[in-house]
């Protein structure tokens, strides 16, 4: 593993690390990661899918992670510079890789914002792993019932109080700058998500995405629902587009989660599934 520094378009330096792939190259792999987590829980799989032939890219948005500041109070960054950040991971690894398949491997939030990227045309598919829209109406039920309290009262609060999300404090998320948590609280409360809070700007961006998309939803995820992953591909409206369902039954596993999928029990489990995919496109045709 190598850290990089990442220059987004607004000349943002963001923190990245490149897996090098030892024999074949397969390709490159772009790991988008999920809100508020940061690039080292990504490290194993990281490192696993580099010795099956990838070169991987992770990175930590902007306030986040390696890339944050030393304070978030007043840190201004909203999600579309979150976007920007994952462009210039997308044009690092394609500049390295120019000629060979680029796949995106959206965790969460990190399979909602390809949709909002620039440079979709260096984009050979997206592998969506435990995303749905975040419409807080398509929750998964336990989450549902306490959101309204996170959406109305807490984050709202919490963050004209700190002057960011304090994530960690509250043991909830991850620490947050203020525009990209109040942005994604829009987001959330409406039922057509980024494309129904942004307008249709927006959803031109989502309607021009062209490369695959194939989505794995987690019967027991905690936090996205079946629904909620069928409403976030459809708003990639033009693009070839798969939903899959996995459970823990077909693993042998007694759970999975959100964030199971990429915890190092997987290795010998979902992460040779997941390379699979990868490894062949017609996975991610209909």
């Amino acid at each position: 593993m190598r850290r990089v520094t990442l220059v987004a378009a607004d000349n943002a330096r963001i923190a990245g690390r490149v897996h090098e792939p030892s024999g074949l190259v397969q390709g490159s792999v772009v790991i988008g990661g999920a809100m508020g987590v940061r690039q080292d829980f990504y490290a194993p799989f990281a490192e696993w899918l580099a010795r099956q032939g990838w070169r991987v890219s992770t990175f930590d948005y902007r306030g986040s992670g390696d890339s944050a500041p030393a304070t978030l109070r007043g840190y201004q960054a909203d999600l579309f510079d979150w976007t920007r950040d994952y462009e210039a991971a997308i044009d690092e690894a394609h500049e390295a890789l120019p000629h060979a398949p680029l796949y995106l491997l959206g965790h969460s939030l990190g399979a909602q914002l390809p949709g909002l990227l620039s440079n979709q045309h260096k984009v050979s598919g997206l592998l969506s792993v435990a995303a749905g829209s975040g419409y807080w109406r398509e929750n998964a039920p336990r989450l549902r019932r306490i959101v309204p309290y996170f959406w109305f009262v807490l984050v709202p609060v919490a963050t004209r109080l700190f002057g960011y999300f304090p994530g960690r404090k509250l043991r909830m998320v991850g620490d947050l700058p203020a525009g990209v948590v109040m942005q994604w609280r829009r987001w959330c409360l409406n039922p057509r998500y980024s494309v129904g809070a942004e307008g249709e700007l927006v959803r031109q961006a989502y309607a021009r995405a062209r490369f695959p998309v194939l989505a794995l939803s987690i019967t027991d995820d905690e936090m996205m629902t079946l629904q909620g992953t069928h409403s976030l591909v459809s708003l990639y409206e033009n693009a070839p587009r798969h939903v899959e369902q996995i459970a823990p039954g077909e693993l042998q596993v007694r759970r999975i989660g959100h964030f199971g999928p990429f915890r190092s029990e997987q290795e010998t489990k979902l992460w040779p599934r997941l390379a699979d995919w990868l490894r062949d496109p017609v996975y991610f045709k209909e």
